[in-house]
């Protein structure tokens, strides 16, 4: 493969994958009952938070 046949390939088809594939992520973030979910997994950081306050 020469450069301007990798070239044409990423513009084209490249570019088609990465769209498609936004497209996807983007469904899934905002797919029903993943606000549940999401919920969940933003306090995770936040678990252990009251027993290390305690003991200082």
């Amino acid at each position: 493969m020469d450069y301007e046949t990798m070239r044409h390939f990423a513009d084209s088809w490249g570019l088609l994958g990465m769209t498609i594939f936004f497209i996807l992520v983007v469904l899934y973030v905002f797919r029903p009952g993943s606000k549940k979910k999401a919920d969940e997994i933003k306090t995770i950081p936040f678990k252990d938070d009251d027993n290390d306050t305690k003991g200082n």
